[in-house]
């Protein structure tokens, strides 16, 4: 019984690195990200973080700044004009989505056939949270998740009935409120600090390089290792009592 114990505890030992580099560097699939990022010297803006390795194109990033983008047939006036700092997050934020080729960790499929996906608790640090928050809180918005739920009948989102355009602390009361509810958890707000290398910042200096890569590399390693060596240290522990 001994060699068995001891093979159960070498292969717990092993890293399955492979699983971890599949999630690195990727774009998702969906209908505007690219099939694998690129240089892209031409971004606009808010986006040109991303210029040296992105998962979006130029014409992309400029569809990003509009109020109302073409990208989702979206309003971001729905309730009247936001104020142009609140605004300025809500761009990049989907300069972050479209173009980000760090995001493999917290990709999911939402279509069975391979069609559709999308991103599920990014730990978002905590200033990126704190700072959106802030600068939004005289917009308005009527709605806490702007996932769906929306009118459509006149071609973009209208608010539902019965909603109503109030400050944007009253559907989000805490930063955190507003980071994990506005896109159906498509963000976690983290309590980690940028610069801590344990949260992801939604945009940051072109200049200093994208800090998002190591943690990328962080999440997608570990946590993949855990989840592969849990039952084996289980059972290994079992036989271990039965030896």
């Amino acid at each position: 019984m001994i060699w068995w114990l001891q093979l159960l505890l070498g292969m717990w030992t092993v890293t399955p690195t492979w699983t971890g580099d599949k999630l690195l560097n990727v774009c998702m699939n969906t209908k505007h990200h690219k099939r694998e990022p690129s240089p892209e010297d031409k971004l606009y803006e808010e986006c040109i973080p991303w210029k040296d390795n992105a998962c979006c194109t130029a014409s992309t990033s400029w569809e990003a700044h509009l109020e109302e983008s073409l990208l989702y047939n979206f309003s971001l006036t729905h309730c009247g004009l936001l104020t142009p700092s609140c605004q300025k997050h809500f761009i990049q934020a989907f300069c972050f989505y479209e173009c980000s080729p760090n995001l493999g960790p917290w990709i999911r499929q939402v279509d069975p056939h391979g069609q559709g996906q999308r991103i599920v608790g990014v730990p978002l640090c905590r200033e990126d949270c704190e700072q959106w928050w802030a600068d939004c809180h005289s917009s308005y918005t009527c709605k806490s998740n702007w996932q769906g739920g929306w009118d459509w009948s006149r071609g973009k989102n209208r608010c539902p009935a019965g909603a109503h355009c109030l400050p944007f602390p009253d559907y989000f009361p805490t930063p955190a409120d507003l980071c994990e509810k506005i896109w159906s958890n498509s963000y976690k707000a983290s309590p980690e600090s940028r610069g801590s290398g344990l949260c992801i910042q939604k945009w940051f200096e072109p200049a200093g390089g994208n800090p998002n890569v190591a943690v990328a590399r962080l999440f997608a390693s570990p946590a993949q290792s855990w989840e592969f060596s849990r039952p084996l240290l289980a059972f290994s522990l079992f036989v271990s009592f039965h030896s």
